[in-house]
């Protein structure tokens, strides 16, 4: 299916050369007397890298990328794969560590993902905006410790470390956002 530039959106998988791009951002420049020049940042489904095209001109066409987004949950890592259920079909999927990358520091039993399929096939993991993950250990908090913004390390049961406020202890749970790593709140 052939999208043009008004059909563009956020989040709208499209195909280049055969690869699979997620749209970042787009923008659209009309100069006098002239065709306009269009703008557009893609994420590669496959790599994760980031790029940029233009086009010019009014005969703008992208192909629609067969990619489709189901729910899945983690249920175990195993020599180097993760692998993962479909919610609602309960089909199982395993995907390779290096498709995982820095991600797995967020996964914990019985989390709730996004599998993004390309032809079939699983070829990226989308999680969720924060992750709830277990203090594994953190050092114990001294009186008179708030001079550097009150502040510890702590080392999460998937080994992420993270900034956490003083009163955190080892086994408590913290929600941790995804996009950047940050402690967001305690949630036990």
């Amino acid at each position: 299916m052939v999208v043009n530039f008004g059909d563009l959106h956020r989040g709208l998988s499209v195909e280049i050369d055969g690869v699979p791009y997620r749209l970042e951002e787009y923008s659209q420049q009309k100069m006098q007397q002239r065709a306009p020049t269009y703008t557009i940042r893609l994420r590669n489904i496959l790599t994760g890298q980031l790029i940029e095209r233009k086009f010019s001109g009014y005969g703008m066409e992208l192909r629609r990328a067969e990619v489709e987004t189901r729910e899945a949950t983690f249920l175990y890592e195993d020599s180097g794969a993760f692998h993962f259920m479909d919610t609602e079909t309960f089909d199982q999927f395993e995907i390779d560590a290096s498709v995982v990358g820095g991600d797995a520091k967020f996964l914990v039993d019985q989390a709730t993902v996004q599998l993004v399929f390309y032809k079939g096939s699983p070829v990226s993991v989308e999680l969720p905006t924060t992750a709830d993950l277990e203090v594994a250990e953190t050092p114990p908090a001294h009186r008179g410790d708030t001079q550097s913004g009150g502040t510890k390390p702590a080392t999460t049961a998937t080994g992420l470390v993270v900034s956490v406020p003083l009163f955190i202890n080892a086994g408590d749970v913290i929600r941790v956002d995804t996009r950047t790593g940050a402690y967001v709140t305690r949630v036990t």
